[in-house]
Protein backbone atom coordinates (compact mmCIF):
# COMPACT_ATOMS: atom_id res chain seq x y z
CA UNK A 1 0.00 0.00 0.00
CA UNK A 2 1.60 3.57 -0.51
CA UNK A 3 2.07 5.69 2.43
CA UNK A 4 1.06 9.90 1.72
CA UNK A 5 2.07 12.39 3.06
CA UNK A 6 -1.38 13.12 3.87
CA UNK A 7 -3.29 10.46 6.40
CA UNK A 8 -6.78 9.47 6.36
CA UNK A 9 -9.09 11.70 7.14
CA UNK A 10 -11.48 11.44 10.05
CA UNK A 11 -14.86 11.03 10.27
CA UNK A 12 -16.90 14.18 9.25
CA UNK A 13 -20.11 13.28 9.68
CA UNK A 14 -22.36 15.77 11.43
CA UNK A 15 -24.00 14.82 14.52
CA UNK A 16 -27.07 16.71 15.50
CA UNK A 17 -27.57 17.25 19.08
CA UNK A 18 -30.27 19.35 20.54
CA UNK A 19 -30.16 21.07 24.13
CA UNK A 20 -31.95 23.37 26.36
CA UNK A 21 -30.85 26.11 27.70
CA UNK A 22 -31.72 29.15 29.95
CA UNK A 23 -32.79 32.06 28.70
CA UNK A 24 -30.25 34.15 30.18
CA UNK A 25 -27.62 31.89 28.44
CA UNK A 26 -29.70 32.45 25.09
CA UNK A 27 -29.27 36.05 25.38
CA UNK A 28 -25.71 35.88 26.10
CA UNK A 29 -25.43 34.08 22.97
CA UNK A 30 -27.30 36.64 20.84
CA UNK A 31 -25.33 39.26 22.27
CA UNK A 32 -22.41 37.43 21.47
CA UNK A 33 -23.28 36.96 17.96
CA UNK A 34 -24.21 40.95 17.55
CA UNK A 35 -21.02 41.48 18.67
CA UNK A 36 -19.33 39.24 16.61
CA UNK A 37 -20.95 40.49 13.35
CA UNK A 38 -19.85 43.86 14.63
CA UNK A 39 -16.06 42.73 15.28
CA UNK A 40 -15.95 40.79 11.82
CA UNK A 41 -18.77 42.51 9.70
CA UNK A 42 -20.58 39.16 8.94
CA UNK A 43 -23.71 37.99 10.36
CA UNK A 44 -23.59 34.49 11.71
CA UNK A 45 -26.43 32.23 13.23
CA UNK A 46 -25.70 31.76 16.82
CA UNK A 47 -26.32 27.61 16.14
CA UNK A 48 -23.44 28.44 13.63
CA UNK A 49 -20.74 29.83 16.06
CA UNK A 50 -21.69 27.53 18.77
CA UNK A 51 -19.72 24.60 17.51
CA UNK A 52 -16.59 26.73 16.82
CA UNK A 53 -16.61 28.25 20.91
CA UNK A 54 -17.20 24.82 22.35
CA UNK A 55 -13.68 23.49 20.45
CA UNK A 56 -12.72 26.96 21.81
CA UNK A 57 -13.26 26.06 25.23
CA UNK A 58 -12.57 22.62 25.42
CA UNK A 59 -9.14 23.64 23.55
CA UNK A 60 -8.11 26.06 25.94
CA UNK A 61 -8.77 23.73 29.17
CA UNK A 62 -5.54 22.36 29.96
CA UNK A 63 -6.39 20.34 32.78
CA UNK A 64 -9.20 18.39 29.87
CA UNK A 65 -6.23 18.35 27.35
CA UNK A 66 -3.78 16.35 29.42
CA UNK A 67 -6.72 14.07 31.04
CA UNK A 68 -7.46 13.29 27.09
CA UNK A 69 -4.17 12.86 26.25
CA UNK A 70 -3.63 10.08 29.06
CA UNK A 71 -6.57 8.29 27.27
Amino acid sequence: MMELKLAKLPDRTPVKLSITITPILHEMLHDYATLYAQTYGRDEPVAELIPAMLVAFLESDKSFARTRSKA
